[in-house]
């Protein structure tokens, strides 16, 4: 599945970074860009996107006043929307809830903020359409849509000697697999060494927000496996 993208800022030099930023995130495509509420309108028409970057000062108007209009229309199905906008006011945070934005995301802000909240947009659909097959769902399962729906939390600054982008990566690693991972395993799918896994991985066991697992073979010997904490 890959998820198109619009990226709509007025600024040509922000809009560009916020391409770049979703090019390197596993699973999107930027389908194209706008400038104002016009262009934007228009180009969810014909561009069809799954997914607005959507900020909220643009010069004909608001990005809020794009989530209305959308709302209003009829014909086609209506995109998600992120807010990516230095617009701090509540008023706008609480309208653009209302509005059925996914997200709110204040500039300035890292990368790594926005590929958290990406990813978790996307692990959101991949559940979507898994359950979409099934006529019923439990608690379970719908507690694990809200759950996708946001990003992982780790802290900003961890422990001495551990890198927070570092940590952020094997946190994502084990929240987006579907069955508990070893750390061998985590350094494969990360790039890092398997010592700098077990470190890390023995970290996010001590914060709560991984679980150790023993697994039992035929030697006796436990395996150690990790799962994220949900």
């Amino acid at each position: 599945m890959v998820i198109r993208t619009l990226v709509v800022d007025d600024d040509f030099r922000v809009s560009h970074i916020h391409c770049d930023y979703v090019s390197r995130v596993e699973g999107y495509e930027v389908v194209g860009r706008a400038a104002t509420v016009a262009e934007a309108l228009e180009a969810v028409r014909t561009l069809h996107p799954d997914l607005l970057l959507l900020d909220i000062f643009l010069p004909d108007g608001s990005g809020l006043d794009v989530l209305r209009q959308l709302s209003g229309d009829e014909g086609g199905a209506r995109p998600d929307a992120l807010m990516i906008t230095a617009d701090r006011d509540i008023t706008s945070v609480r309208i653009a809830m209302k509005l059925g934005a996914v997200g709110y995301v204040v500039k300035p802000f890292r990368s790594t903020d926005l590929a958290e909240r990406l990813t978790a947009y996307r692990e959101l659909q991949h559940r979507m359409d898994v359950l979409g097959h099934v006529a019923e769902t439990d608690q379970a399962d719908v507690d694990a849509l809200f759950s996708a729906a946001r990003p992982p939390v780790v802290p900003r600054v961890p422990a001495k000697g551990h890198s927070a982008p570092t940590l952020a990566l094997l946190h994502q690693t084990l929240r987006t697999a579907h069955d508990a991972l070893s750390a061998a395993e985590a350094a494969e799918l990360t790039g890092v060494s398997r010592p700098t896994a077990q470190r890390y991985l023995s970290y996010l066991v001590r914060e709560g927000m991984v679980r150790l697992e023993l697994r039992y073979g035929a030697t006796g010997r436990p395996e150690h496996r990790y799962r994220i904490v949900h």
